[in-house]
């Protein structure tokens, strides 16, 4: 898939480019513990960092990183960039500003002051035909203090400005300065072809491959990561990103005694919520 960034040209060599996001993973995934102690398993669990499908989802496609740094403080956004003179007349010069939180009237997003945002992007996208641009919050970072509302764009075809990036200011309270490069959207291209939704009963046949793989999963960890992986670390050709962002990794999940029966409960707050063998939840 080939992707087509442009920018003006007084900004071309200035301007952080988007990335692939397997180099925006961040510095709490690399830190976090590989196991941790759980009240509900007799021995550690694996943590989602060697989870695949979770990192795997953090690293997908790419990002579009914050053009300089911005200062929070006192409730206040500021910027010290200087902007050369540019070549397109109504070419956004701030990297941030704001929408009228009416916009979102009538959301889950509208509570009481919070404020909507917009992220400009110096950079277009321009993607194949047929294809479109999915925009949503860099994914599982629920650090970041403001939260992307996602979307979708028909890239293939409106692509001659930047786009623009709405999102919710979650913590008023948030000090601090969002650097430069900060990846402030993630995006990947999605085909446009219309779904065919096709619902069937097991047959005899999916019936022995449910229970052999069930049976694998619960024999011991590794096994998605093994014979089922088509990115870094699996069987496959390679992956969208060479290089296993997170070495190592295994199928999240970990056996626990008394796992509960048709009718019976889960505690959803205290003991905390693990996922079974097979990594359901």
């Amino acid at each position: 898939m080939r992707v087509v960034f442009r920018c003006d040209p007084a900004l071309y060599g200035s301007l952080p480019r988007p990335h692939a996001a397997a180099r925006a993973l961040p510095e709490w995934l690399r830190t976090m513990p590989r196991t941790a102690p759980s009240v509900l398993h007799p021995e550690p669990v694996r943590t989602v960092k060697q989870c695949p499908p979770f990192v795997d989802a953090m690293a997908h496609g790419f990002v579009i990183p914050l053009p300089c740094d911005v200062l929070v403080r006192g409730g206040t956004l500021s910027w010290d960039w200087e902007v050369p003179p540019l070549a397109a007349s109504h070419h956004p010069r701030a990297p941030i500003s704001f929408h009228a939180a009416a916009q979102v009237e009538g959301t889950p997003f509208r509570d009481g002051d919070q404020v909507v945002v917009k992220f400009n992007s110096f950079w277009t996208v321009t993607l194949e035909t047929g294809w479109s641009l999915f925009a949503t919050h860099p994914v599982n970072r629920a650090d970041l203090p403001f939260r992307l509302l996602t979307g979708l764009v028909d890239a293939d075809r409106f692509n001659a400005v930047g786009l623009l990036f709405p999102a919710v200011w979650l913590d008023p309270a948030f000090e601090g300065t969002l650097p430069r490069g900060m990846p402030i959207a993630q995006c990947f291209p999605v085909p446009r072809a219309p779904l065919e939704l096709v619902h069937e009963a097991f047959d005899a046949g999916a019936t022995r491959e449910y229970d052999a793989l069930a049976g694998q999963l619960l024999g011991g960890p590794g096994v998605y990561r093994r014979q089922f992986r088509s990115g870094p670390g699996g069987p496959g050709p390679g992956g969208p990103v060479a290089g296993d962002p997170i070495p190592g990794n295994t199928i999240l999940g970990d056996p626990i005694p008394g796992s509960p029966g048709p009718g019976e409960k889960l505690p959803l707050q205290g003991a905390g919520v693990q996922p079974d063998a097979a990594g359901r939840r």
